[in-house]
């Protein structure tokens, strides 16, 4: 089972994001399940939002054999003659990526609404755990950090540290070189209230390795594949917050 997050942004007034949705994905046993989260409430008080045309009711839970419109639209048909290339790029293998996979890396932003899609993280028994993701904000660091995020190579260990004054989004993580500090960009908001918990209770765990740099003309959002790992104590359960929540189903 692989389980995703629907983020919707407020791009009228705020620009904040707000997890709306969840979808379990069983693709063994051909089974798809979405529906509304908490964090759907807040989007609604603060912004506005209505349901989205593909999903009418808020407190509906969704099923389907296969994976829903507005999902399988954001995946690069395999059809396209760049697909091969496109596949690499994410560092995944063309001849086995699968379309999961596929949008777990790129979340699916496409430029004509105000979506994302994102992973939940695996939490492992021993409280390991392990995420990919392109880099973040990099055209908005100076120009001598973006000449040495592009002299990146694969296997480079990036240091890892807490920002507490971001002014966009307050608490942040940002990723720099290892030798001189170059502060290159951040990781993705979704991730950020977890790896502070990881971060402060195992602070020597915490491990950011380049896996992929992708040269122009590659999009730019696809330039740098980070994997980052780390561990959280005992009992710790990433996206688990209210907003993360499912939204309770009301009886037909």
């Amino acid at each position: 089972m692989k389980t995703f997050f629907l983020a919707w942004q407020d791009k009228a007034h705020t620009r904040a994001w707000y997890p709306i949705g969840r979808l379990d994905a069983d693709i063994a046993k051909s089974r798809f399940e979405f529906r509304y989260t908490r964090g759907v409430e807040e989007a609604e008080k603060r912004a506005g939002l209505q349901p989205l045309i593909a999903f009418p009711d808020f407190h509906k839970i969704y099923r389907s054999s296969e994976l829903f419109p507005l999902f399988r639209n954001r995946i690069l048909s395999e059809n396209r003659y760049d697909f091969k290339e496109y596949i690499e790029q994410l560092g995944l293998d063309p001849n086995h990526a699968t379309p999961l996979e596929i949008l777990a890396l790129t979340g699916g932003e496409r430029q004509t609404d105000n979506l994302e899609v994102f992973p939940k993280i695996i939490r492992h028994k021993n409280g390991d755990f392990s995420s990919r993701f392109f880099l973040h904000g990099w055209r908005h660091v100076n120009q001598a950090a973006q000449q040495k995020l592009l002299q990146l190579e694969a296997g480079v260990q990036l240091r890892v540290a807490v920002e507490l004054n971001n002014p966009v989004t307050v608490l942040a993580v940002q990723l720099e070189t290892p030798d001189d500090y170059h502060m290159i960009g951040w990781t993705p908001r979704y991730l950020v209230k977890d790896l502070f918990h990881a971060i402060c209770e195992s602070p020597n765990d915490i491990r950011a390795t380049v896996v992929k740099v992708n040269q122009a003309p590659a999009p730019t959002k696809q330039r740098v594949l980070i994997e980052i790992k780390g561990r959280w104590v005992a009992n710790y359960e990433p996206m688990s917050t209210l907003e993360f929540q499912p939204l309770p189903a009301l009886a037909a």
